[in-house]
């Protein structure tokens, strides 16, 4: 992982767009809500008692036929990609969208509209850096049934290649190309979806197209087209007469470039590969990409994310002068040996605070824990976990000597590994949301040996005790 020194950003206010989905027909609203940091992008379904909340997460992906479609506790978001990308080609981190419906408006079958709706919102910086998965190491995911296969590798920055072939005479091979992220709103925004005669005829049959006009939707005419399905499309889109261009295309719009299939497959990768729920630096090679493919590599992705987030060992010169010693920690912190368990602060900012323990054999836990074995005692690395990020929260009061901390409450504890004398421990806290009324809201993390050993989300306040 990588803590860039950009900041993270929402948008400035609430924006509202409607439109039709289109496989259900149905009247949508959407509603693009500003959310705090660290939020990243959810679905709200405001039109389902209690409101619920659908995270773009790849591990709520049902099923990606036309479209990528997720669910979670039964209720869905269908075709949620094109305002993901939307959101990621604006490099916005942190939104709401709020849906009276399963699925976001189609508009015109790509992501232009949703682009200068966040654009008119406006966006904001908010004061968290903004995370990133630097990609350093070659990863791919295949389909061995289709052949799509989708590669990352180490870049600069994140940068989209993708390769299409369907295999038709209308439709051969094409690339497209996003060599800037800062591009997407002019290269890749407004590339609209596309389908093949033959798919269409299938939907139209089974009643899966209901909202589709050809407003919204470039058809590629694949085989002979008889009289009989030229009538049944006339009635379905409402045209009086329609008929095949000489590119192939039916005569409802005009391509806005040669390419445009590549780039809505491109806009299809950004929009699918947000699931994966961090920033990326890294290029992309999508070769015949499709929802199912880009989602399974997402999920891949965020495995792989997250795994590395948890060993990542943050790198510290453990011999260089540390910010505070152990004698300066005593001044803030009310602990005492034995009860200290912290030696020294390495680093403290009004987001974070690192701190270090030599664990030795002569610590006084290690009479009574298996002294045959000594093994520290999972509850006081949290605790020791704890009197870190107690530095940093007694670090925002003037006179952090008059006060004492407290828990308030420990979720999602994970000990990994044991630890053992001559374990040098290394503590990481980091704010999940802003100190607010003395309450501090952390999540931990203990290295030793370069690995990972445990890790906490804490909570704990600040109590001033009473002066004489």
């Amino acid at each position: 992982m990588s803590d860039t020194t950009a900041r993270q950003r929402t948008i400035a206010k609430e924006i509202t767009l409607t439109g039709v989905g289109l496989h259900t027909g149905e009247n949508v609203t959407m509603k693009f809500v500003p959310a705090p940091e660290h939020h990243g992008y959810a679905f709200k379904r405001v039109d389902l008692e209690g409101e619920p909340i659908i995270e773009a997460d790849a591990n709520f992906v049902i099923n990606t036929q036309r479209g990528t479609n997720l669910e979670k506790h039964g209720v869905k978001i269908q075709t949620s990609e094109h305002v993901l990308a939307a959101l990621v080609g604006l490099e916005i981190d942190n939104v709401l969208i709020e849906l009276d419906s399963p699925e976001p408006p189609i508009m015109d079958g790509s992501a232009k509209y949703f682009v200068e709706a966040l654009e008119k919102a406006g966006i904001v910086e908010q004061k968290a850096e903004r995370e990133e998965y630097v990609v350093k190491d070659v990863i791919s995911y295949k389909d061995e049934g289709t052949g799509s296969e989708i590669t990352i590798i180490p870049s600069d920055e994140y940068q989209i290649t993708t390769m299409v072939d369907f295999g038709t005479k209308v439709l051969g091979t094409q690339n497209a190309t996003l060599e800037h992220i800062t591009d997407f709103k002019t290269e890749i925004a407004d590339a609209r979806t596309f389908s093949f005669l033959h798919e269409l005829e299938m939907l139209l049959e089974h009643g899966l197209i209901k909202g589709g006009d050809l407003n919204n939707a470039i058809v590629y005419v694949d085989k002979e087209i008889s009289d009989t399905t030229m009538k049944r499309l006339e009635k379905a889109f409402n045209k009086k007469k329609l008929s095949v261009k000489p590119n192939g295309i039916l005569d409802n719009l005009t391509l806005h470039q040669p390419n445009e299939a590549a780039r809505h497959k491109l806009l299809d990768v950004v929009g699918d590969l947000a699931l994966a729920g961090t920033r990326i630096k890294g290029k992309v090679i999508a070769n015949k990409p499709g929802h199912f493919v880009n989602t399974q590599f997402a999920k891949k992705l965020a495995k792989i994310i997250k795994q590395d987030k948890r060993n990542n060992v943050p790198n510290y010169d453990l011999n260089k002068a540390p910010l505070m010693d152990v004698t300066e920690i005593m001044k803030m912190l009310p602990h005492r040996p034995p009860f200290l368990l912290v030696d020294k602060i390495l680093e403290l900012s009004e987001s974070h605070v690192v701190g270090v323990k030599n664990v030795t054999m002569n610590e006084p836990f290690f009479v009574g824990h298996f002294p045959g074995a000594p093994v520290m005692p999972g509850v006081l690395q949290v605790e020791a976990m704890a009197q870190t990020g107690g530095i940093l929260v007694l670090s925002t009061v003037p006179d952090p000597e008059n006060y004492l901390t407290f828990f308030m409450k420990i979720n999602n504890v994970r000990f990994k590994r044991q630890v053992v004398p001559g374990d040098t421990l290394i503590f990481k806290c980091d704010l999940i949301s802003p100190i607010r009324r003395g309450i501090c809201h952390m999540q931990a993390y203990a290295y030793a040996n370069g690995k990972l050993v445990s890790e906490a989300e804490l909570m704990a306040q600040i109590v001033k005790t009473k002066s004489d």
